[in-house]
């Protein structure tokens, strides 16, 4: 009877965790966070401005860099709230409803983020192999329609999953291992069949993550084709430096986005703690780096902020 009544327990909260190990310094440890935080929301916030305010950059790929610093911002806003108060004031407690909804976010965000780099590998693509057609193809209205359906599409795949959640019963632990909600990480703690949500999972890896990075190196096979093609060095070089920043955000992104999810389903104890850092570099390194990267390789938006700043 026991048994029965322990299998039927259904937990009120979860409990997020820190680092472990490191309890002891999680102040500390709020330090530098505190500074990518703050560095990561003036960054993105700085380009956002400059790009909204100088009309010369109302161009598709500083559109596109905009909406990427819009992802990065909304996702910074969703998971600081939870990580500081963890860092700062040991509040690990969170209600179910309030962790579905956060891991909803965030995971929608990713998706929306994944699909913004595809659309941005996709300009350099047209304004490369196809320059004198770059204006008509990607007018404002047509930008406007590829961002809502990125949105829609980040919603739809990832809806399912609070209501998923939702369904099942938590009795054997109510402690995760993160400082906000992941869905690989709250399933794990159901007492029920998770086969579906697993599947699902993997279908959205697919879908989003995967089908996203497969087009755009598929993109960047056409765009090396026309450059090896160009008979000018310079022109050559020209059209490649252009394509750096957004490399550099790929990677930025997926190179954890793609270990994170692996390690989680295959990793063993020992990877624990590696599990932990690779889900920090996901959500704190792209919102981090991208506006560095954009303003040290992108001529243009670099002396933008350098004349504001001047004044």
């Amino acid at each position: 009877m026991s048994a029965v009544n322990h299998t039927k327990l259904n937990f009120a909260v979860f409990l997020l965790a820190g680092i472990p190990g490191l309890e002891d310094i999680h102040l500390w440890i709020s330090i530098p966070f505190c500074l990518m935080y703050g560095i990561s929301i003036a960054g993105n916030s700085v380009i956002l401005f400059i790009i909204k305010t100088d009309p010369s950059l109302h161009k598709p790929m500083y559109i596109f860099l905009s909406m990427l610093a819009i992802t990065d911002l909304v996702l910074l806003i969703v998971s600081t709230p939870t990580t500081l108060g963890i860092f700062l004031f040991n509040s690990r407690e969170i209600s179910l409803d309030a962790c579905f909804a956060q891991l909803f976010f965030i995971h929608s965000l990713q998706c929306i983020e994944s699909s913004v780099l595809l659309l941005m590998a996709f300009d350099r693509f047209i304004a490369i192999c196809n320059p004198l057609r770059y204006a008509s193809i990607l007018t404002l209205p047509r930008i406007a329609k590829m961002g809502l359906v990125c949105v829609l599409r980040g919603v739809a795949v990832i809806l399912p999953l609070p209501f998923l959640l939702k369904q099942f019963r938590y009795c054997r632990s109510n402690v995760l291992s993160h400082s906000y909600c992941l869905h690989q990480d709250v399933m794990k703690l159901a007492c029920s069949d998770i086969r579906v949500n697993y599947i699902y999972g993997l279908f959205i890896t697919f879908f989003t993550v995967g089908l996203d990075s497969l087009l755009i190196l598929l993109s960047y096979v056409m765009i090396l084709k026309t450059v090896l093609s160009i008979t000018s060095h310079t022109e050559c070089l020209r059209a490649l430096n252009t394509c750096v920043s957004h490399l550099c955000a790929v990677l930025l992104f997926y190179t954890p986005q793609m270990g994170l999810p692996v390690i989680h389903r295959f990793g063993n104890s020992s990877s624990h703690l590696l599990q932990i850092l690779l889900s920090y570099i996901a959500l704190l390194v792209p919102p981090l780096m991208n506006p560095i990267v954009y303003r040290v390789k992108t001529k243009h938006l670099r002396a933008r902020i350098i004349r504001v700043l001047v004044k």
